[in-house]
């Protein structure tokens, strides 16, 4: 049977739908627990707020506001606990296209796509107070009584941000363990890699002010830097 024979086409689609299902119940019992800690994490996650502006306070203008943060706090830490089963199940979904090489390093890989997320959230909730100070500073004079649903759509883009960011250098790594890339390319495209590290932070980041673009730019180009010693030493490309 050939990969692009109906039938098969019609069990991948079947694999993906139960993956995806996998991935929306993961979601949801994390969703429910976030519920069940909504104030702690609602103290977690304004606490780079008091940091940044101690004399400023969250309000809300709308009457739906607050269920609108509920939800996107529920989102949030349902997607964070989720993680493991999110990046497993897509791993899951592409590993039967892999060589027996290539399936070796799947654990590796997983276990580095949920560290590097969960660390990539951390350094952006550590960077979030110095990033907050910045912007809010700019003109002294203003009151900085932000919005409750401006404050957490800005905050939890800019944490997915930073988690999402922290992935690339698996998919290097990944891609020179399947061939596709070796330590000498890696090297000699340290020019484009600073380019498209500024670009893609520029994108991603919600804010795009100088001081966010420096402070995840540096770390991806690190991380660029680990990867190529990474591939060198250890896959000896």
């Amino acid at each position: 049977m050939t990969s692009d024979d109906p039938q098969s086409m019609l069990a991948h689609l079947e694999e993906l739908r139960w993956r995806i299902l996998k991935i929306f119940i993961a979601v949801g019992v994390g969703a429910v627990l976030a519920f069940v800690f909504v104030d702690q994490l609602r103290t977690f996650l304004e606490a780079p707020f008091d940091a940044a502006a101690p004399d400023s306070e969250l309000q809300t203008l709308a009457v739906t506001e607050q269920w609108g943060v509920l939800m996107r706090i529920g989102l949030f830490g349902g997607v964070i606990l989720a993680s493991p089963v999110i990046l497993y199940q897509l791993w899951g979904f592409i590993n039967p296209a892999l060589t027996l090489r290539e399936k070796k390093w799947a654990i590796p890989i997983v276990s580095a796509l949920v560290i590097l997320f969960i660390g990539g959230v951390a350094f952006g909730y550590w960077s979030l107070p110095r990033g907050l100070r910045f912007l809010l500073e700019i003109f002294p004079d203003v009151d900085n009584n932000l919005r409750l649903g401006d404050y957490y759509s800005f905050t939890l883009r800019f944490l997915f941000a930073f988690g999402i960011a922290f992935l690339f250098p698996v998919f290097l790594f990944a891609g020179s363990a399947a061939g596709l890339l070796s330590s000498e390319q890696l090297g000699r495209g340290r020019r484009w890699a600073v380019l498209i590290i500024v670009t893609g932070a520029a994108l991603i980041t919600p804010s795009g002010d100088a001081f966010t673009l420096l402070i995840l730019s540096v770390p991806l180009y690190l991380m660029y830097e680990a990867t190529y010693w990474l591939v060198r030493l250890l896959l000896k490309k």
